[in-house]
């Protein structure tokens, strides 16, 4: 079952590779969407795909690179829109 995310994660996450990290393992797990730096210094990933997949990449998100420190991560579930034919960078 296909479903949307919302993912948000803050602590040390911007300006160490983290978006870069998760369009990695997003595109390996063939999901579509996006992550973009926000400016409460926070990380937003929305991400479609199915269930296992997004729950599979939120585990990867909540351990984070090595040069980054999550403190906290949220997901928020929705429907999907399949409005993404990919993932990127925002």
């Amino acid at each position: 079952m296909r479903r949307r995310a919302e993912i948000l994660v803050n602590g040390l996450v911007q300006g160490v590779g983290f978006r870069y990290y998760i369009l990695r393992h997003a595109q390996q797990l063939g999901l579509t969407g996006f992550t973009k730096n926000l400016y409460t210094g926070e990380v937003q990933t929305i991400v479609e795909g199915e269930i296992s997949l997004i729950e599979e990449l939120f585990s990867v998100i909540k351990a984070g690179p090595r040069s980054a420190s999550v403190r906290n991560a949220h997901i928020y579930w929705s429907d999907c829109t399949e409005e993404f034919s990919s993932f990127g960078i925002r």
